[in-house]
């Protein structure tokens, strides 16, 4: 019997509930973990909405909060492989067994070993926001040297796409808000304040001759404003907007297997995928964490510890 913090029905935060749960049993292809640590997304408060089907593996209500999670394997269902009971792994809760829960089920081919060197704090931050950066630079991928436009730098994902841009030699500038210029720019983001007047002045003002690629992490409005600084329809990379097609970009190409987990936990260890974490939460605390994420915009990443 655990604790786990979830929803009985879809809609705002006040559907939010913390409720005692059985340890959930794990299915084929799956592993039931010890959470240590879960990674809090927008995608969260999106599924709790219902504005994402297809992420809860029918599973009835309520349903757990939360998509990435690090911890240690308790047990493993059938047709699991490379993985055993006391491994510590990081990884993805593709079937809706959800993160913010004390036990929880993840995918096995969607999780990894945690390597030697990489805390279980660190690792929980991979999966959504570590792979979404590494797969946005490689859909893009631009040539060193080239000059990209982040918008929307300044949040988990943004600072992982510009400390890695600068790691395969590209030249960053990124769009945010006055809050988030410190933090970009201490990742070497030359930062470009939308809330201090037209931002597509201000680019063009730094790259007159417009940017070799954009990645997007903001869509909507604020997508549509920016893509016209690229030198080519095709080189605008959108995170979480799919009407990028209709603007002549590309929709990020998501590799959320084993094998990319493994290639950002690498990353991660050797400095170059160094997540800026801005605030830890307890588990009692997890709304708090949602609600920064919702409502606040926070600077880098936000994280529940559990265990």
């Amino acid at each position: 019997m655990g604790q786990a913090w979830g929803f009985g029905k879809h809609g705002g935060p006040e559907v939010q509930e913390l409720f005692d749960r059985p340890d959930p049993v794990p299915g084929p292809g799956e592993v039931l973990i010890r959470v240590q640590v879960a990674g809090v997304n927008p995608m969260d408060y999106q599924v709790r909405a219902g504005l994402v089907t297809g992420l809860d593996g029918g599973r009835p209500f309520p349903r757990v909060l939360g998509m990435d999670a690090a911890g240690v394997v308790l047990a493993l269902g059938a047709d699991v492989e490379g993985l055993e009971v006391g491994d510590a792994v990081f990884g993805f809760a593709l079937t809706g067994g959800g993160t913010y829960a004390e036990t929880t089920v993840l995918s096995a081919p969607h999780t990894a070993r945690i390597p030697a060197g990489l805390s279980a704090l660190v690792a929980a931050t991979l999966p959504v926001a570590g792979t979404s950066a590494v797969d946005a630079l490689d859909t893009l991928d631009a040539p060193a040297g080239a000059t990209i436009l982040v918008n929307g730098v300044g949040g988990g994902v943004g600072l992982a796409v510009a400390r890695l841009a600068a790691a395969r030699g590209l030249r960053v500038v990124g769009t945010g808000s006055t809050a988030k210029r410190e933090a970009a720019e201490a990742a070497g983001v030359r930062f470009v304040d939308y809330t201090a007047g037209d931002v597509v002045a201000a680019a063009r003002a730094l790259v007159p001759d417009g940017f070799d690629g954009i990645i997007d992490l903001v869509g909507g409005d604020s997508l549509r404003t920016v893509a016209p600084l690229a030198r080519e329809a095709r080189t605008v990379i959108a995170v979480n907007d799919m009407s990028v097609a209709e603007l002549g970009g590309r929709f990020v190409a998501r590799r959320l297997d084993r094998e990319n987990l493994e290639r950002a936990a690498r990353l991660a260890v050797d400095g170059v995928l160094a997540p800026a974490i801005t605030a830890v939460h307890p588990l009692a605390d997890a709304p708090a964490a949602l609600a920064a994420v919702e409502n606040g915009h926070p600077t880098g990443k936000v994280v529940i510890t559990v265990s």
